[in-house]
């Protein structure tokens, strides 16, 4: 598998963190990659993350989101999905780069769904244009999570 860097950045660009995954399958839009949890635990008050935990990533070059399903690195349960809201993604052979524009959703298996920093999100200093983007971007998620579109067609109940 191809290693690749993920860049996680700021509304204005500016890098918060990057880490390194391998890629899955990839699209002239789209691109799947595989990557550990390096981190200690991240309680996230509807679920937690752990070190060695395994995150399947979608990123998007199309939409305003990404999505990662969380697997349990030990027992390999499935944890939920985490999915950040942002501008597009820009990819290239060797890094994905996407600004993070604070809103998250996440979703546990059994389906329930938490919108969070919605705070956060409208303090930030971003074109109404984005904004709107952002929020398009939730419904859109909300319509997948609801049909069952992969990657939620693992969801195990209404």
């Amino acid at each position: 598998m191809t290693p690749i860097r993920i860049y996680k950045q700021d509304e204005h660009g500016n890098e918060v963190l990057h880490y390194d995954g391998v890629v899955v399958s990839r699209t002239e839009t789209e691109i799947c990659v595989r990557a550990v949890f390096q981190y200690g635990t991240a309680d996230m008050g509807y679920m937690t993350m752990e070190r060695g935990d395994i995150f399947t990533e979608w990123f998007y070059t199309d939409r305003w989101y990404n999505i990662f399903r969380i697997e349990n690195g030990k027992t390999g349960a499935l944890r939920g999905w985490y999915c950040n809201i942002t501008r597009p993604a820009v990819i290239n052979a060797a890094e994905i780069r996407a600004d993070d524009l604070a809103l998250d959703v996440i979703i546990t298996p059994d389906g329930t769904t938490h919108l969070l920093d919605e705070d956060e999100f409208e303090a930030l200093a971003i074109p109404d244009e984005d904004r709107q983007a952002a929020r398009d971007a939730v419904a859109h998620l909300y319509a997948q999570i609801a049909q069952r579109r992969p990657p939620f067609d693992e969801i195990t109940s209404a």
